[in-house]
């Protein structure tokens, strides 16, 4: 199950209708911010994975936050603003280009880009609960490590493997050489 499929079947669909109350919006609209917010949000982790230290940094998030809480207890998403604001500024960098994928992300959806920028704190926390929990069947370490486990690694594949060959172990290789020099 991918990351946006995680977040939308969570408790029901109980995250999705959560995010929607809080900003006024219903199920479909919801379902819609998630569409169009979550690819960039992805891209983004891609990006700080393949960073150096950005795969360790993830996995350490991962592990020590307690983010599986916005999937398991939607009613969290209330308390998601900061843990989410600190998401995006390590995902993103900027709030500069927090406010473009959201200017973005008004034009795919039709919705007030100002709604989008209230989202989006709520969809990365959203995210990184997905992917926490794809990852709690075992240590991280290990669905990290191991394919058929599929859990983290399934996630994190398409965002690692920079010359789709469905292996990461060469395109890890290379990033880990990369920091060794």
């Amino acid at each position: 199950m991918n990351i946006l499929e995680t977040i939308l079947n969570a408790q029901g669909g109980g995250a999705v209708k959560q995010m929607g109350q809080q900003l006024g919006l219903g199920d479909d609209q919801a379902a819609s911010v998630l569409s169009a917010l979550v690819p960039a949000l992805a891209s983004g982790v891609q990006r700080n994975a393949q960073a150096e230290g950005g795969l360790e940094a993830l996995l350490g998030a991962l592990t020590r936050g307690s983010h599986a809480q916005y999937l398991d207890q939607p009613a969290s998403l209330g308390s998601a603003l900061d843990d989410g604001n600190g998401i995006l500024g390590h995902i993103f960098g900027s709030k500069e280009v927090s406010r473009q994928v959201a200017a973005r992300a008004a034009s795919q959806t039709g919705l007030e880009a100002s709604i989008l920028k209230q989202a989006l704190p709520m969809v990365a926390a959203m995210m990184m609960g997905a992917m926490a929990k794809q990852g709690s069947g075992g240590p991280l370490a290990s669905s990290a490590g191991s394919q058929a486990g599929g859990g983290l690694l399934s996630m994190l594949t398409p965002m690692l493997d920079q010359n789709r060959d469905g292996s990461v172990v060469d395109d890890v290789l290379g990033m880990l050489g990369k920091f060794g020099r």
